[in-house]
This record gives structure tokens, C-alpha cells and sequence, in this order.
């Protein structure tokens, strides 16, 4: 399905492809960029992560997974997905929120500005009714960002064990805004 490449002040962000594997790899071999997403990643890990994504975004218009770039430097990777497995049927109305960003490009507002731009995309030209993040609980700077995003904390609960390496602290913590608070944010903001 057609997604379309997005820009912001300093980030052009491109649909997901099999030609961004080698961000993909850099991105999730570094383990403090992966601490709380079940830690860094092998190659044959990533590739079947990148097929998963791609066939993903085939699951609903408009919605999947970006790449993201500063100029022609590779900077994070963004997505709004459909909600729910690659066996379910997307929730109407509903995507899901995150991004991963390179160390390189940490603190520097990267995450929140194209976030920002992914919730405009989906409730104003996809017309989503809700859009929800998850967090693992111990990323307090991850929920910083969706708390200044407008996102408000909805739910705490354990993840699927069988999604993470053992050990893994599956607490997790969900944020969500509908259509009508994004219209308040834009209003106020």
C-alpha cells in the first residue's frame, strides 16, 4: 500500500523499503539504542524484522514505518503501524506510535519532531480517531517525549515474554491521544 515520505524543518522521512536494511542493522546493533527493546540485534534478527515491518504496513493504508534522515544522514527510524499481529485485522481508526533514533542524534529534539509529524499524518490526512505509543517502563525519556507530545498515560501491563530475550522487564507503559486532544494540542499549541 501507498505510504507517503513525510518532511519536517530537518527530517525527510521516507517509507520503509528493503534498500534501508544496512540503517536498520547500525540502528539495532547498538545496544543502548535496543536496552529497552529487548537488546541489539543480529542480522538474521534484523532481516526478519524488516520483512515483518514491510509486510505490516500492508495492512492498513497510509500507515507503516519511515526512515528518517537529516540531509542524506541516516538518522532514526519512525513508524505509525496498524495496531494488533500481521494475522490480525488493524483496529479501524487506530495506529501505533514509535520511533528508534541513532545515539548520534540523541537530545536533539529528533524523536518529538518527527513524532509530531506522524501524529498530523494520521489524524489529519489518514483521519485515525486514536493513536496509542507503548514504553517500556523504565524509559523515562521515552515517556517524557510522548507526555510533551500531548499523549496521555492510559495503562500499565506486561508485554508478551515470547516478543523478548529472558530477563527482559516486561513492564510497559501505554500513552494514548484521540483525534479531538490532537485537535486541542494544535489549538493550544
Amino acid at each position: 500500500m501507498y505510504q507517503a515520505t513525510l518532511r519536517t524543518e530537518r527530517l525527510r522521512l521516507t517509507p520503509l523499503s528493503p534498500a534501508h536494511l544496512r540503517h536498520q542493522l547500525e540502528l539495532d546493533a547498538d545496544a543502548e539504542v535496543m536496552r529497552h527493546l529487548g537488546g541489539a540485534r543480529r542480522r538474521e534478527q534484523v532481516e526478519e524484522a524488516l520483512r515483518g515491518n514491510l509486510a505490516d504496513a500492508d495492512r492498513a493504508p497510509g500507515l507503516g514505518y519511515w526512515a528518517g534522515f537529516v540531509e542524506d544522514d541516516f538518522a532514526g527510524y519512525w513508524l505509525l503501524r496498524p495496531p494488533g499481529s500481521g494475522d490480525q485485522e488493524p483496529v479501524p481508526g487506530e495506529g501505533e506510535l514509535g520511533c528508534k533514533i541513532m545515539r548520534r542524534f540523541w537530545r536533539q529534539g529528533l524523536g518529538s519532531e518527527g513524532s509530531r509529524e506522524l501524529l498530523r499524518h494520521g489524524f489529519d490526512d489518514l483521519g485515525l480517531t486514536r493513536i496509542f505509543a507503548m514504553s517500556a517502563a523504565a524509559n523515562t525519556a521515552s515517556q517524557a517525549t510522548l507526555t510533551a507530545l500531548g499523549l496521555r498515560h492510559a495503562r500499565e501491563f506486561l508485554a508478551d515474554a515470547d516478543d523478548f530475550p529472558p530477563g527482559t522487564d516486561l513492564r510497559t507503559t501505554e500513552f494514548s491521544m484521540t483525534q479531538e486532544e490532537w485537535q486541542g494540542v494544535r489549538v493550544g499549541g
